[in-house]
């Protein structure tokens, strides 16, 4: 099972808006930072809103937003952060960890026919 959980983990530092709605149905928006990423979920850090085991959140990075749930979360000694780890409610890549490399074609060189002598 440990083994499963770390396969296809990719240590990366992306920036992130997690959003959800607090206990109260306020909403709730925060910057933080992914540590690695999984297709299925991320490890977040410097999460300052406590959240719950369960709860779900929605994270954008750049313009893709998913769906995700909290499934654990521990703060970080020291300091008012936590560290959360979350996995998609529903398995699509947000990464983009799943598809095959995009090749940009290469641009050719435009041949030019030889201008005919005397022209």
């Amino acid at each position: 099972m440990d083994d499963k959980r770390h396969r296809g983990r990719v240590k990366a530092v992306l920036p992130v808006r997690v959003s959800a709605n607090d206990n109260s149905g306020n909403s709730y928006s925060e910057l933080v930072h992914t540590l690695d990423i999984t297709e299925s979920g991320a490890r977040l850090g410097a999460v300052h809103h406590e959240f719950k085991v369960g709860s779900l959140i929605t994270l954008q990075y750049k313009q893709h937003k998913a769906a995700f749930r909290v499934v654990w979360t521990e703060p970080v000694p020291g300091c008012s952060e936590h560290q959360v780890g979350i996995e998609a409610v529903n398995h699509g890549d947000l990464w983009g960890l799943g598809s095959e490399p995009r090749v940009q074609p290469q641009a050719r060189p435009v041949e030019h026919a030889a201008a005919p002598a005397g022209a």
